[in-house]
């Protein structure tokens, strides 16, 4: 999957591309704010442009045990997001200095994995 520049002009644009260069993937609004389905059904990552805060961020499924290592590990660039974090999503905030699109690229990537359905992940894992 190709990578947004380090610090990319539009957040929004750069987290699109990853989305949308999964298998099967749409966007369309949900809750007033960009959102990516899988064969536009199950949501992996919603967009949060100072949705409930005044931070710009994105909320995504998660592998289990994600969101806690994560927010341990780095409060100030993860969060449990409201509505969702009580069912493991995970909080980024796309708003940090420094942030590191490569490890985006991934937490976006295993959201997709924690949502898509395996002949799907087959496809993933041939790409």
């Amino acid at each position: 999957m190709p990578l947004p520049p380090q610090d990319p002009p539009d957040p929004l644009a750069a987290l699109r591309a990853l989305c949308l260069a999964l298998p099967d993937t749409t966007e369309r609004l949900s809750h007033g704010e960009p959102t990516w389905f899988i064969r536009g059904k199950k949501t992996f990552v919603t967009y949060a442009n100072n949705h409930h805060d005044t931070r710009l961020a994105f909320w995504c499924a998660a592998p289990p045990g994600a969101q806690e290592a994560l927010i341990a590990e780095d409060s100030e660039r993860y969060f449990r997001p409201p509505y969702v974090g009580h069912r493991g999503w995970l909080g980024v905030y796309l708003d940090v200095p420094g942030l590191d699109w490569a490890e985006v690229a991934e937490i976006v990537e295993d959201a997709f994995r924690a949502v898509a359905p395996k002949t799907l992940l087959a496809r993933l894992d041939d790409l």
